[in-house]
């Protein structure tokens, strides 16, 4: 490969850059490969820690900020949406990407592929092919219809994109870049972590609560219930702040309940390498992150998983379903699942090294921009 490639990647939480962080390392330690990263969503709110400096914090400086909200606690997801495109739209027509990468199922995310694939910018998608029965699905498959490359986490996240019509040679399975750092010996230690973070218990459970945007109107009963769930237990918790969708003001009202409670700690965010520290060490994650389904089965630790919002996805011994009733969660946290052994069903801490075979081949860079339907089944032909 002689043409140097400039590759663009969006990051809007402090979730996705974690995840695509050894992708980025990669492109950036790679002859030939130049990156870019347009910052925006949570890292630019004050209120989440302004998280963006973690990505300079990461040694990386090609970096673009872009402020897409207000510091309103629920967003408005249609006019992020809108102000995401504009912005990101001026930027990549100045900056010229020849690849723009975005990752999963934000709003940004859509953003990105939106743009990318109205400027005939190739466009890939990490972890597409998912399922989980919420509004996440819908802009997760609106995103992987606009991508043109298709990076995913195992096989049957593969068949189910071209169940949705997309060309088999688009999609490279590589596992989830996250376990990369999962998986690595680059972790704080938690005596580290307790320090950073100022947590002053020994043993812990992670409580991560988001809101359901097409259960709003259940929200208050929900967030009482696992509020008085976790103040019932008798644990300790370190309780990270939800993200900012639509109802997040409602979750963070209940968790005024845990001020002044020394079992307690509150975190608006944590850094990714912490955070997995954390969650290894943990006795159970609770609430409905997808860190429960995807990232707690990798180091065994069980998970309460409250409530609809991950309910197509992966099944587990270690994850345990149940409806966000407090006598519900109660049961489970008295008798955690113990002994599970880890799983590999998203990946085996290879994706970095698998994303940049892939860049470096031709493949990928000849590509069309005009995508064509890959059906399964023939199709009659009109009469």
């Amino acid at each position: 490969m002689t043409t140097t490639r400039r590759i663009l990647f969006l990051s809007g939480t402090r979730a996705d850059f974690g995840k695509i962080k050894p992708l980025i390392a990669s492109v950036k330690a790679t002859p030939g490969l130049e990156y870019d990263i347009f910052a925006t969503g949570m890292h630019m709110l004050a209120r989440y820690g302004r998280t963006v400096k973690e990505i300079r914090d990461a040694g990386f400086d090609r970096i673009h900020p872009f402020v897409n909200q207000d510091g309103a606690v629920t967003s408005q997801m249609d006019l992020v949406l809108a102000t995401t495109v504009q912005g990101l739209g001026h930027y990549v027509r100045e900056a010229t990407p020849d690849l723009l990468v975005v990752h999963g199922d934000r709003i940004e995310a859509l953003a990105g592929a939106i743009v990318g694939s109205l400027n005939n910018i190739l466009v890939a998608h990490i972890e597409g092919g998912e399922i989980s029965g919420t509004i996440d699905d819908l802009i997760r498959h609106a995103v992987t219809k606009l991508s043109h490359l298709h990076f995913v986490a195992n096989d049957e996240a593969r068949d189910r994109l071209v169940q949705l019509g997309e060309q088999p040679s688009s999609i490279f399975v590589i596992g989830s870049p996250d376990i990369d750092v999962m998986l690595g010996d680059t972790l704080p230690t938690m005596a580290v972590v307790r320090e950073r973070y100022e947590i002053p218990f020994d043993e812990h459970c992670i409580l991560m609560f988001h809101p359901v945007t097409t259960e709003h109107d259940q929200l208050e009963v929900q967030s009482a219930e696992i509020v008085r769930a976790a103040v019932e237990s008798g644990r300790n918790f370190v309780v990270v702040y939800p993200n900012n969708d639509f109802g997040a003001d409602i979750i963070l009202r209940h968790y005024k309940t845990f001020e002044g409670n020394p079992r307690f700690r509150m975190l608006p965010s944590m850094r990714f390498e912490y955070f997995l520290s954390l969650l290894k060490h943990a006795q159970a994650i609770v609430g409905n992150s997808s860190a429960g389904i995807r990232e707690a089965p990798v180091y065994g630790v069980p998970t309460v998983n409250v409530g609809t919002r991950q309910s197509d996805r992966f099944i587990y011994p270690s994850i345990v379903n149940v409806p966000a009733e407090a006598g519900a969660i109660k049961q489970v946290l008295t008798n955690l699942p113990s002994g599970v052994a880890p799983s590999q069903h998203f990946g085996d801490g290879r994706s970095a090294e698998q994303f940049l075979e892939v860049l470096r081949s031709d493949a990928p860079w000849q590509t069309s921009r005009q995508k064509r339907f890959h059906n399964i089944t023939p199709v009659a032909a009109p009469r």
